[in-house]
């Protein structure tokens, strides 16, 4: 995910909310002669200010104990999952004399929803601050403002990276001249979204969730305190008098693009909309695509997270602390209390409702009831594909724009992108007719040469300039389409490899309407044809590669984000894979939707970890990438949402079952979302091997086994494998074949036969 922008510490601390964080802190806290600190929360208890390595306990009002811990080094412990209630108590259990504190009431959701006027009483202006949440734990967040008199659109970051990190000059100095008109130039929040916001305009709040930075609380993984605090923080920014209309708007790609989902789902009632970028599907599809343990960047990811978010882990906290800042002393005492969430993957085996639905964005979404304008990439390396899950799901959103493209994590601050992100935020946001500022677009070739390496790309003006009232323009905005696909991102600019389009398309829905379903069957030589086989024959081999799950596209050294990355996209080994290829297609072929392989598997073992690739075999002698799908076979049971074009497996322990070795067992195997165009002349290639070396940063603990193991793949009259492929009816292409390599995220490589193996 992008590395925050640099910033300079500037410290604003107003009266009204340290009197407010006082006050709640001396209320939560047992009294002036208890022994240690105890700030009760929604379904936990925080000790603080306890001898280290104490065990205490927490019982509930009838006496009887109810957990148990040890406060770690700072003399800090938390105690989770406690049922709501008052009278609970905080003692130790082994000290000499003993020492305890309460009684205490631990909240629920619903008996912690502050009145309004407790937003309104915290002030915030331009600067650094502390926004108290409804348990008294208090967020760093810095605020930025635009040029003028308020009232501003305003804007939230809300993430685990730095976003409250104080702002500072953008670049080496040499755009200071700017500052009177561009304040955000010598004040630059520190997070992408927020300051593209910035230079449009709108005032941003850029808030660390607890756990992290400055602010107080511990880490956990989208815990129910993340929502509710979102909540409290978008509450508490609207209510300030310099906010426009009284509400606020959500931006941000990837962490922040993500918080900006869960958040919308608690439905605080002054949040105007949200744009997230750059998203998950669920945490269990990125952790775990196919029932597989992502463990690259999905681990690497929450591995660093975590460290950050241990006392003083993001570096700039002890700066704050040292210039005066006690708040941010005091709030670090609880953030070795985080959990440790690449354990709790490790440790899952199966998808379990009750625990895991909070964590899926696609059982959430529906929750959803303000305006949504999304965008993301079919290839991104980092959070994945399979974002795919939410775009028929925001079924309560009163306006949905969906963008998506071939590319990679950073790809939604392409111009196509921006210049529609600018128009929602305008009309849904500001609520106004979009106003064009020609002096921050023209600063557009900057962002692109930090982020691409190139200045030759611009952000048009809204389409929307035009128009003679707001009602107006969103009346026209809710009749366009809401699913817009950019198609051949890479091959449309005037540098190849740039994030440009060479033509997009706008569909009602997802599934689009127009789908033909393919379905192509292997065939005894080879080839996919339309018709089954009608021959019986032996089936295809491949082994299990041991290795194959830490295997990258990349070369050493190369970056998914060069226009051109340095790829090492290797072709499979001679043994590794079995391969079916079409005949030459006749007609331009444009795909947009999931795939389906369904395979006849047959395994000496219990289990497969099986990877499904999708490829075109060009006219030109080259091969491209187009998408991929996993599953581990013994979770291949298919929910209710199940479709010719889409297994949807659940994971869940119900619908598990082992491989009966030797014996023929039919797995379907679902891709990602496919957008993609094949040309007249290519044939589809699809490929079974073993899940790794098609992505640049995700990796895959596969299952090993004891000495080789070699799988069957049938393709006869008794064991027809076949491929259903998502056709769009009724297109023809308007643009040639682009340039291999040039399309984003889609790497290219020589075309070299594949000679199957058949088992004996």
């Amino acid at each position: 995910m992008p590395a925050p922008f640099a910033s300079r510490r500037s410290i604003v601390a107003t009266v009204t909310t340290a009197f407010v964080a006082l006050i709640a802190f001396a209320t939560a806290c047992g009294g002036e002669d208890a022994p240690f600190d105890v700030r009760p929360s929604v379904e936990q208890l925080h000790v603080t200010h306890a001898p280290p390595s104490t065990e205490l306990a927490a019982y509930d009002r009838s006496g009887a104990q109810v957990a148990i811990g040890t406060t770690d080094e700072l003399g800090s412990l938390m105690f989770r999952k406690l049922p709501p209630g008052a009278g609970y108590m905080v003692k130790t259990t082994a000290a000499a004399p003993a020492l305890s504190t309460g009684p205490f009431e631990v909240m629920s959701i619903e008996s912690s929803l502050p009145a309004p006027r407790f937003y309104s009483d915290q002030k915030l202006t331009k600067g650094y601050h502390y926004i108290t949440t409804r348990d008294g734990t208090t967020l760093s967040a810095y605020v930025t403002f635009p040029i003028g008199l308020p009232p501003y659109p305003t804007v939230v970051s809300y993430s685990g990276y730095e976003p409250s990190k104080p702002g500072e000059m953008i670049g080496d100095g040499s755009l200071s001249g700017l500052c009177e008109g561009l304040p955000v130039v010598c004040d630059a929040p520190n997070d992408p979204s927020a300051l593209i916001s910035a230079f449009f305009g709108y005032a941003t709040v850029n808030v660390n969730i607890r756990g992290t930075g400055c602010s107080g609380g511990a880490f956990d993984f989208f815990e129910t305190m993340q929502l509710l605090d979102g909540y409290d923080v978008i509450e508490t920014v609207a209510a300030q008098d310099w906010v426009m209309n009284g509400k606020v708007g959500m931006v941000g790609l990837s962490y922040p693009g993500i918080t900006q989902l869960f958040v919308a789902t608690a439905r605080p009632p002054h949040l105007a909309a949200i744009a997230p970028f750059s998203v998950i599907g669920s945490a269990h599809t990125t952790m775990l695509p196919g029932g597989i343990l992502n463990d690259g960047f999905a681990t690497a990811w929450i591995t660093n997270v975590i460290a950050k978010a241990r006392p003083y882990g993001q570096g700039w906290e002890q700066a704050q602390v040292d210039g005066g800042d006690t708040q941010c002393a005091e709030n670090q005492l609880l953030h070795g209390q985080y959990i440790d969430n690449v354990e709790q993957a490790r440790q899952v085996r199966y998808y379990v409702p009750a625990e895991h639905d909070r964590y899926n964005l696609a059982t959430l979404v529906d929750q959803i009831e303000v305006p949504v304008f999304l965008a993301s990439a079919w290839q991104d390396e980092q959070t994945g594909p399979f974002f795919f899950r939410l775009l028929d799901r925001f079924t309560s959103s009163p306006a949905v724009r969906m963008t998506v493209y071939n590319g990679v994590h950073v790809d939604a601050y392409q111009p196509a992108v921006l210049r529609e992100w600018n128009t929602f935020l305008e009309l849904f946001v500001a609520q106004r007719v979009p106003v064009d500022l020609p002096l921050s677009r023209a600063l557009a070739p900057m962002l692109y040469e930090e982020v691409y390496g190139v200045n030759d790309m611009d952000i048009l003006p809204s389409r929307f300039l035009g128009y003679g009232s707001h009602a107006e323009a969103v009346a026209a905005w809710k009749a366009e389409p809401p699913l817009r696909a950019l198609f051949e991102s890479g091959a449309g600019g005037f540098t190849i490899g740039e994030p440009v389009p060479t033509f997009e398309q706008s569909f009602a829905r997802w599934p689009a309407p127009g789908l033909a379903p393919l379905r192509l069957y292997a065939q005894p030589d080879g080839s996919l044809a339309p018709t089954a086989p009608t021959a019986t024959g032996p089936a295809f081999t491949f082994q299990l590669d041991p290795d194959a799950g830490r295997q990258s596209i990349l070369a050493a050294g190369g970056d998914v984000w060069d226009l051109l990355p340095d790829y090492a996209w290797r072709a499979p080994a001679a043994g590794s894979a079995v391969v079916f290829e079409s005949a030459p297609l006749t007609i331009d072929t444009m795909m947009f939707g999931t795939a389906s392989v369904d395979l006849w598997l047959r395994s000496p073992v219990d289990d497969a970890d099986l990877e499904i690739n999708l490829t075109e075999v060009r006219p030109d002698g080259q091969e491209m990438y187009v998408q991929s799908g996993w599953l581990r076979a013994s979770l291949r049971g298919s929910g209710p949402g199940a479709t010719e074009l889409d297994p949807a497996p659940v994971f869940t322990e119900a619908l598990a079952a082992p491989l009966v070795p030797d014996q023929w067992t039919q797995v379907r195997v679902g891709s990602a979302g496919i957008q993609h165009v094949f040309r007249t002349g290519s044939r589809i290639r699809v490929s079974i091997d073993t899940p790794g070396g098609s992505r640049a940063e995700w990796f895959f603990a596969n299952k090993v086994f004891p000495g080789a193991v070699v799988y069957q793949i049938g393709h006869d009259v008794d064991h027809p494998s076949s491929v259903v492929l998502p056709v769009i009816s009724a297109f023809a292409a308007t643009v040639p074949l682009p340039p291999c390599p040039s399309l984003r995220g889609q790497q290219c490589r020589a075309y070299t036969a594949y000679a199957n193996t058949t088992a004996p």
